[in-house]
């Protein structure tokens, strides 16, 4: 979301909103990964790191794809989202591993295929975050990123820091939209990861529009990064903003939302 006034507690925000992650599965993250997986091609035997994992959308169909013969290293820094990944894929997939950890510091190396799904937005330096995931890569193996389209979401950011109380919404700065400012189309993307790592990056934009109820509108508030523009405010303060925003949305006659993303595949450079 840009650079802000205040640092984000990211690990913190995903962890209380595991829950909230996961009721967004279906309408959202499991066809976005799947999207996403289509694209990164997982193979039989491969080795794969899949970073910024959450709830396991993008990895588990990996480690189906790769088989008893090869690995998926599934990472993520909030716990209650990595436990969750356990549950769904329960004890079938030996060759699934689950790691607690910040993926920016992550040590092994060697992997034939590098995936992150809309998770390098919140890296705290975007660059050097997302060139340590092209080096977890061998020399030739392929890295595949998904990242928000410019004018996903709109205007939900804007909608709900209208409905913020104004003390609130003057310390946010730029916490506002879930596109990288440098990656919101195919060819600026490219261009970005090209200059990162990569050669024979191929990107493309896999347009989806979603259908909005109130209830779903709120949902993608505490599901996703949105939820960190509510900050630290309480239960009571959290109610008047859901009703401002639910009201805001019904005014403006917002009845869907655009949730294109982009996907890039290159290859690490030798």
């Amino acid at each position: 979301m840009g650079d802000t006034t205040r640092e984000p507690d990211f690990a913190g925000g995903f962890a209380a909103a595991a829950a909230s992650f996961a009721a967004l599965d279906d309408p959202l993250w499991d066809p976005i990964s799947t999207a996403a997986v289509l694209r990164a091609h997982p193979r039989f035997d491969e080795l794969v790191l899949d970073a910024c994992s959450g709830d396991g959308a993008s990895a588990i169909p990996t480690a189906e794809l790769v088989g008893v013969g090869g690995v998926v290293d599934a990472v993520d820094f909030a716990e209650p989202l990595v436990d969750l990944a356990r549950e769904r894929a329960g004890e079938r997939m030996p060759q699934l591993r689950f790691h607690v950890a910040d993926v920016t510091s992550w040590e092994p190396t060697g992997y034939d295929l590098v995936q992150c799904v809309l998770g390098v937005f919140f890296f705290d330096d975007m660059d050097a975050g997302t060139r340590h995931l092209i080096e977890r890569a061998h020399p030739g193996g392929r890295v595949a990123i998904t990242v928000w389209a410019e004018g996903a979401l709109e205007p939900l950011p804007e909608l709900l820091v209208s409905a913020l109380p104004e003390d609130a919404a003057s310390e946010l700065g730029d916490l506002t939209s879930p596109a990288i400012d440098t990656a919101g189309t195919p060819g600026s993307l490219a261009q970005w990861l090209t200059g990162l790592g990569l050669v024979q990056v191929r990107a493309e934009a896999v347009q989806r529009h979603l259908d909005l109820t109130p209830e779903l509108a709120w949902a993608l508030v505490l599901g996703t990064g949105l939820r960190l523009v509510l900050g630290e405010l309480d239960e009571e303060a959290v109610s008047g903003v859901r009703e401002r925003y639910v009201a805001a949305l019904e005014e403006r006659g917002v009845t869907s939302i655009d949730i294109t993303t982009l996907i890039a595949v290159g290859r690490r450079r030798g």
